[in-house]
């Protein structure tokens, strides 16, 4: 491995790590995204970054889409690729970003699936007559009620509620902090899971059978578990919720902004994807209800 190409990647990779404070999973991505690149350059003969070209980044990309690799993992390769030259050129290592221009293949537009709302109270209303139940139920509850990833939700301290106010300060992506509301379900089910625990102001919110953090994954499988107890047999994970809120939010208040505040989205075009959902089920009870849009049958 060229030792000045791998340098550049090691110190562009500690600045993330440094001064971005990127998670160790961002930055896995990153470094499995940017071996590729070297390993690239290398096999090409680029000595120097500043000597690759748009041309010879877009031939990888064809190449690797030939090879199966589907399109939002090329867009993510390529979105590394542009903060990696990006940084270069901060500092003067090179001139122009070749990553700039360069094209993926598209990415079909995928909606988010949902729980509509009576499937939520299903999946949420189940007697908290055990240790586990009191915990689900407020794990499941807060999930719901605040639009939490699950990253978020782990990491929850019982200073970080305010149960008087009924808010809750979440570090998210790139330890950006916002704060959400929490509804008043879920500061029942808190309370309750609070008593339980017998916790004090520093001690996680969540927390394994044998007080340990719990793990993400465990937040995964107490929700499968979960959920196949109360008859719900879709797959639900703890995406599923935060889409769930989010859509029953833009369903029955149209305010954009607020959802993109409270998933904590840095750009409204993200966010957007929801009044897709929104239109979809429009045009569902349209086409049920209204009588000129009945098709005729044959």
């Amino acid at each position: 491995m060229d030792a000045s190409l791998s340098r550049a990647i090691d110190r562009f990779l500690g600045y993330l790590r440094v001064e971005r404070r990127y998670s160790p999973s961002t930055l896995d991505n990153y470094a499995r995204a940017l071996a590729k690149l070297i390993a690239y350059a290398e096999r090409i003969g680029i000595g120097q970054w500043n000597e690759l070209r748009s041309s010879q980044l877009q031939a990888l990309v064809a190449e690797q889409h030939r090879s199966g690799l589907a399109p939002a993992s090329l867009g993510l390769f390529l979105s590394s690729c542009r903060s990696f030259f990006r940084y270069l050129a901060r500092d003067g290592e090179v001139k122009v970003n070749p990553a700039v221009g360069v094209r993926s293949p598209k990415v079909p537009r995928k909606l988010p699936k949902v729980l509509d709302a009576d499937e939520m109270s299903a999946l949420l209303e189940f007697p908290t007559d055990d240790v586990d139940a009191v915990h689900d139920r407020a794990m499941l509850e807060l999930l719901y009620s605040s639009a939490l990833r699950v990253a978020e939700i782990v990491s929850l301290r019982w200073r970080d509620l305010d149960a008087g106010e009924g808010m809750l300060r979440v570090t998210g992506k790139g330890s950006k902090t916002r704060i959400v509301p929490v509804g008043q379900q879920a500061l029942d089910a808190l309370e309750i899971l609070r008593v339980q625990d017998q916790a004090g102001d520093d001690d996680l919110i969540l927390r394994a059978r044998n007080g340990r953090p719990l793990s993400t994954q465990g937040v995964r499988t107490r929700l499968k578990r979960r959920a196949r107890d109360q008859g719900v047999w879709q797959r639900v994970y703890p995406h599923l919720l935060r889409h769930s809120c989010a859509s029953h939010l833009l369903e029955s208040s149209g305010n954009l902004r607020a959802v993109q505040e409270l998933l904590g989205h840095a750009d409204i075009g993200t966010t957007q994807i929801y009044t897709h959902l929104d239109f979809q089920h429009l045009a569902k009870v349209y086409d049920a209800a209204h009588p000129r849009a009945k098709r005729r049958t044959k």
